[in-house]
């Protein structure tokens, strides 16, 4: 078995369970550090009667909505050093937070958490940006195909094929 992160073949065929950002993975000894360990979940209890309303319903065949899936994913994606770009531009151009504010017509609150970092501009706030700075703060993000970047040919591909870890 591979780790799902780093790809690395595990020892014993006993993978580490390890929450990392929400989603519990299969790693190695090395990747575990990244999350919390997991402990193997009890088995769920079976319920022996069953409500009358989950019969009524089997009774009646009665199809649920199915929400429709997204057909594209988004193509425009914000810079990973956006605040940095917005403010030196800002300082460049003479501008304070203020003016800046006025000319996009949002609080100086707004202009101040996003140079900070503490607020991710969404893409209509980022144009906004981009028209008054003339700065690139979006960048289109094409498909990616994913065989150019595995390890290793022979396998699944894993997380650590498509993402970079920050250390």
């Amino acid at each position: 078995m591979r780790c799902e992160i780093c790809g690395e073949v595990i020892e014993d065929d006993r993978p580490i369970k390890t929450k990392i950002d929400g989603s519990v993975l299969d790693v190695c000894t090395n990747c575990a550090k990244f999350g919390r360990i997991q402990k193997t979940p009890p088995k769920p209890k079976t319920i022996a009667k069953k409500s009358k309303l989950q019969s009524a319903d089997k009774n009646k065949n009665v199809k649920k909505p199915v929400k429709p899936v997204p057909k594209d994913e988004p193509t425009d994606e914000l810079v990973e050093d956006y605040n940095v770009i917005i403010k030196e531009k800002r300082e460049f151009q003479g501008l304070s937070r203020e003016q800046l504010a006025g000319q996009i017509n949002e609080k100086a609150s707004v202009v101040g958490r996003v140079e900070s970092g503490k607020m991710i501009p969404d893409i209509k706030l980022a144009k906004k940006f981009e028209k008054i700075l003339k700065v690139t703060l979006i960048e289109k993000i094409g498909e990616f195909d994913l065989k150019d970047n595995l390890k290793s040919v022979n396998s699944e591909p894993t997380l650590g094929d498509v993402v970079k870890i920050k250390k």
